[in-house]
């Protein structure tokens, strides 16, 4: 695998159906480039806490909170890396706790990767703090200190049961 362009590729996943348009795209590189497929979902911590300033829940809880998280998780990393596309690939998963980006850029920068491949929404979604502060994808590539590939969710051709007309629709 070190003769390849990318020898480790990163694929962080928040489980939407975004990332896990970027994890099939990714799946594809890993393939092309005989790489090594590297599976991050980022519990974003900073969420438990807004949520436990609005009391929607309790502080006591935050453990048992996160324990959660983290096995829904593992249980999800699971469904995406046994999936049949991946046959033949080495992928490793990986969970980590914090702010999805600052700890996507330490994992790049700890585990070498050569390559992350990211869901972006393209700007189509997103609030006031999108406008100030970015998403995740564009802190990614801003910070990552790799090449960073943004896939954007699109409509993807539906296959056809053969009927007149429906050559090339789309969902």
């Amino acid at each position: 695998m070190t003769d390849s362009l990318f020898p480790k590729i990163l694929v962080p996943v928040d489980f939407s159906a975004c990332s896990e348009e970027a994890f099939r795209v990714a799946v594809h590189l890993a393939r092309g480039f005989q790489s090594e497929l590297v599976l991050l979902h980022v519990v974003d911590t900073k969420n438990l806490g807004v949520l436990n300033t609005l009391g929607l829940a309790l502080p006591s809880e935050e453990k048992a909170q996160l324990k959660r998280l983290r096995h829904h998780a593992r249980l999800l990393a699971r469904r995406l890396v046994t999936s049949g596309a991946v046959k033949g690939l080495t992928i490793k998963r990986f969970i980590a706790e914090g702010a999805p980006f600052a700890e996507i850029a330490r994992f790049v920068r700890s585990e070498k990767i050569n390559l992350v491949v990211i869901g972006s929404y393209g700007g189509a979604y997103g609030g006031v703090d999108k406008i100030f502060f970015g998403s995740t994808a564009e802190k990614v590539v801003r910070t990552a200190g790799c090449p960073v590939l943004t896939v954007p969710l699109m409509a993807r051709p539906v296959k056809s049961s053969g009927g007149a007309g429906s050559k090339g629709a789309t969902r």
